[in-house]
């Protein structure tokens, strides 16, 4: 059994990055220039955080996660490991936002409700997408650059558009699958069989 090395028992943070000291970060995890995690964020194992990301309290980050520059993942979302958040993905949290209350007054924390987002395992989504609340992507699916997902991905989907519609499946190397019969996929490359 090999000894870890130092870089496996620490994680990096950038000088110029924002870490509250309530967040929970795993070995091996690097968070680069101007990203900020907040309170009671729990990252993972060996993830990265890239330039300008945002990760708001409470999210939950699992291991092997890849979050590219400008990616927003607000409270209430659950990234589980090995997912891919591309470049400018925003994940949001509230199905009526308003800043005011119909008195006028300014919202607060207590006056609305999060609707949760679950990116499950090894789940990649392509840069600039937005997921609507209340969305789970499935696991190793794959989301299209520009996509707006209003509802939920199955595992291994191939979803794309405004709105999001599902075109396929994809395997997990991420290359598209061909459809057999009787409801069976066939990956060209890795010569897998899936059964949708």
């Amino acid at each position: 059994m090999t000894k870890p090395s130092k870089s496996d028992l620490a994680y990096f943070v950038h000088p110029t990055a924002d870490v509250s000291t309530e967040a929970v970060i795993g070995p091996g995890t690097r968070i680069w220039h101007q990203a900020q995690v907040r309170e009671r964020a729990c990252l993972g194992v060996h993830c990265i955080v890239g330039k300008g990301a945002y990760v708001d309290f409470d999210v939950s980050i699992g291991d092997n996660v890849k979050i590219q520059n400008g990616v927003y993942v607000y409270h209430g979302v659950t990234v589980e490991d090995g997912v891919f958040l591309g470049p400018g993905v925003i994940l949001t949290n509230d199905k009526l936002p308003r800043a005011i209350n119909p008195d006028g007054s300014l919202k607060s924390d207590a006056d609305w409700e999060v609707s949760p987002i679950l990116i499950r395992r090894g789940a990649s989504i392509g840069a600039g997408v937005v997921i609507l609340p209340g969305v789970t992507v499935g696991e190793f699916a794959l989301v299209g650059a520009g996509a707006v997902v209003t509802c939920n991905v199955p595992a291994h989907g191939l979803a794309y558009g405004n709105p999001a519609r599902v075109h396929g499946y994809v395997c997990c190397c991420g290359r598209p699958l061909h459809e057999l019969e009787n409801h069976q996929w066939k990956c060209e490359v890795c010569d897998e069989f899936y059964t949708f």
